[in-house]
């Protein structure tokens, strides 16, 4: 079994789509797994999906290899970039 990464994709789901059809353009998004509702804080506001902090989080998941991780991390870079303001992670492990 070849060696795989573990990419974890964390944003407010007012990108979601733009990271979606960031990863569609470059055939990324073929295989992983949604987390559609999270709560959490970062560096940006909280995201606790209640009345005082309304908006919440995604998470998607994608386990591949380390030339597509990279690719991932480079189309995700992008979509920040784009929105530097709302708190767009991606983290790669193994």
């Amino acid at each position: 079994m070849r060696d795989q990464k573990r990419v974890e994709v964390i944003a407010n789901h007012s990108v979601e789509q733009d990271i979606m059809d960031a990863l569609e353009i470059r055939g990324l998004a073929t295989h992983f797994t949604k987390i559609p509702s999270v709560h959490g804080r970062g560096d940006a506001d909280p995201k606790r999906g209640d009345h005082i902090w309304p908006e919440e989080n995604f998470i998607l998941i994608i386990f591949c290899d380390e030339k597509t991780a990279a690719a991932i991390e480079s189309a995700v870079e992008e979509v920040r970039e784009s929105f530097p303001d709302e708190g767009i992670r991606c983290f790669v492990t193994g």
